[in-house]
């Protein structure tokens, strides 16, 4: 593997992929109000909000707890980010990816008004 070379691929990538969904929905940098990446390398994360612009407290990061989850990263990522209550409705979040095969995409939304989320546990 070419660490250096996946790096900044992906920040690339997932810059580009989300710039372009923004155009696409008509929003600037300043109109979203999250950014959640695939959690695969907080560097990852910290270089594309940096490249795009966004504070890095828009930035969802849970790697740090939950380490590198595939492809369930960005919706365990929503999922804490939500029972931790920092969506709230009409939030525009712009989701961002990179991965296995040298994919990638962008999907931007606006949060819905759902019911609180609970936590289980053991």
């Amino acid at each position: 593997m070419r660490g250096k070379i996946v790096f900044k691929n992906a920040v690339r990538r997932m810059t580009e992929a989300a710039e372009r969904v923004m155009a696409d929905m008509g929003w600037s940098v300043d109109d979203v109000d999250w950014l959640v990446g695939h959690q695969a390398n907080k560097r990852i994360l910290d270089a594309t909000a940096e490249a795009l612009g966004v504070p890095g407290d828009k930035a969802v990061v849970n790697i740090d707890r939950v380490a590198n989850t595939s492809a369930a990263s960005i919706p365990l990522a929503l999922c804490d980010a939500a029972a931790e209550g920092a969506f709230a409705p009409g939030d525009r979040v712009v989701l961002t990816a990179f991965g296995g095969g040298a994919t990638w995409a962008a999907l931007a939304l606006t949060w819905p008004d759902l019911p609180p989320i609970a936590a289980a546990s053991r």
